[in-house]
């Protein structure tokens, strides 16, 4: 008798420090960042959580069931963190769907596809629950910066003939052929106001009509007038989003002056010229949200970039260290143990950011990652010179030289790629002066001389840029 009342007073025990110990998790923050190319919505939480999610196709939302919480306040937070100018999610409603259920409902302006996955401890995260919300229908970034080019060809210089004889005898021709490509190359040279409408009629035309037809060879004709050549830079502020970068010891997020920084460099691009051929700067990031490295290094080839800067702002253990530094690739080791530090140390910026490793297909990561040439890196090279040169003449630098190491974001083979530490962010001193407009704009200047004394010497090459 009195071994059963024990083992019952055991059970009884076990009961109720299991009770105690099983427990829902408790919720860190939750936060949202919005952009055009995806929004993200992360509720961080102190221990992992399980969610399944619904896509709901009319009207578009995506349903979440989250396991393990109860409805609180700082789920609710979520409600009024949305805003009007996401482009993506129109709202988002939260309730207690059973116990230890909570559903999160976000309302949708566009149908998307989603990415819902988690992220174990990394930094300064605790375990992380990401929402990520893909536009099924994405903007093509060649055709938006040849759109805006027309666009702003056509403002500049009104015709008072809009077709203009050469380009109705282009689009004609194109036409004739089902020849999409050479309606963008005829649109790209119209100088009309209407250019841009009328290009994008034709080019959805001429796609709705293409068709396999049996080919001819074209008539011989005379050389049409050469069309005006896009120089595209490729400017790629670091981290972002979940990924804040360094931060200096006054509270500055790197992810917000290297963005700033950015933003200048494209005004400046923007309204240059190489040897009559417009330049037009293209934002690997454009606003606060996070991107994969490997996704960075993609954009850049995907409008067929002349040249990728990263820019980035150093961080050291003591605040003693200050100047700036360039990097290139390097095929072998890095060329000092610096170099080989930072170059780890910007290559986590995917576990930071929170990358979905479930959609990366790793023979196509690895292809590309192994496939930077010589000729890369010795032009990269040329172009990280010409950047220090004129660096050191606002500011101090770091080392007189241009240093490599295995950065991921600088392994596009086709294009020449640097990676800019513009100054150590952990100096207090020079976190000041990443703060200074008037710094940042001399910055901008002597990047923006770098290129164009880089240019002087290695002209851009002939490239074929077509929708």
């Amino acid at each position: 008798m009195k071994r059963r009342n024990l083992l019952q007073s055991g059970a009884l025990v076990l009961l109720f420090g299991a009770h105690h110990l099983v427990r829902g998790a408790t919720i860190v923050a939750v936060r949202i960042w919005p952009a055009p190319e995806y929004s993200r919505v992360t509720i961080e939480s102190d221990i992992a959580l399980k969610a399944r999610q619904f896509l709901i196709d009319s009207p578009p939302r995506l349903a979440v069931d989250i396991e393990g919480l109860e409805l609180n306040a700082s789920l609710r937070e979520l409600i009024a963190k949305v805003a009007d100018a996401d482009p993506n999610i129109a709202g988002i409603r939260v309730a207690q769907n059973t116990p230890g259920v909570v559903r999160l409902v976000l309302d949708l302006k566009q149908t998307i596809a989603p990415q819902v996955f988690t992220l174990t401890p990394v930094a300064a995260y605790r375990h992380r629950l990401v929402f990520d919300l893909y536009p099924t229908h994405a903007i093509d970034p060649l055709e938006a910066l040849i759109a805006e080019h027309i666009k702003e060809n056509a403002t500049a210089s009104p015709s008072t003939d809009p077709l203009g004889e050469l380009i109705s005898q282009h689009k004609q021709k194109a036409l004739a052929k089902r020849d999409s490509k050479a309606i963008v190359t005829a649109a790209r040279s119209a100088p009309g106001p209407d250019a841009l409408a009328n290009w994008q009629v034709d080019f959805n035309s001429a796609k709705k009509t293409m068709a396999p037809t049996a080919t001819t060879p074209p008539p011989v004709t005379s050389a049409a007038p050469s069309t005006n050549r896009l120089i595209i830079i490729a400017l790629d502020p670091g981290h972002g989003g979940e990924d804040p970068g360094a931060i200096g010891p006054g509270g500055t997020y790197e992810k917000d002056v290297v963005l700033r920084l950015a933003h200048r460099m494209r005004d400046r691009i923007n309204a240059t010229t190489i040897n009559g051929n417009t330049m037009r700067a293209f934002l690997t990031r454009d606003a606060d949200f996070f991107v994969p490295l490997h996704v960075r290094v993609q954009k850049a080839q995907r409008v067929q970039a002349d040249l990728f800067i990263s820019i980035h702002a150093d961080a050291f253990y003591t605040p003693r260290p200050q100047g700036a530094s360039v990097f290139a690739l390097s095929q072998g080791g890095a060329s000092s143990t610096a170099a080989r530090w930072m170059a780890a140390k910007e290559n986590k910026a995917d576990q930071i950011g929170g990358l979905n490793v479930a959609t990366q297909d790793a023979q196509v990561k690895r292809a590309l990652f192994d496939m930077s040439t010589t000729a890369q890196i010795n032009d990269s090279l040329k172009l990280g010179s010409a950047m220090l040169g004129e660096i050191g003449r606002v500011g101090k630098l770091h080392k007189p030289q241009v240093e490599q190491a295995g950065f991921a974001v600088l392994k596009a083979p086709d294009i020449p790629s640097v990676l800019v530490e513009a100054a150590f962010i952990s100096n207090p001193e020079e976190e000041a002066k990443l703060n200074s407009n008037a710094y940042q704009d001399q910055l901008a200047d002597a990047l923006m001389r770098g290129i164009q004394g880089y240019f002087s010497k290695n002209p851009p090459l002939a490239r074929n840029r077509t929708v």
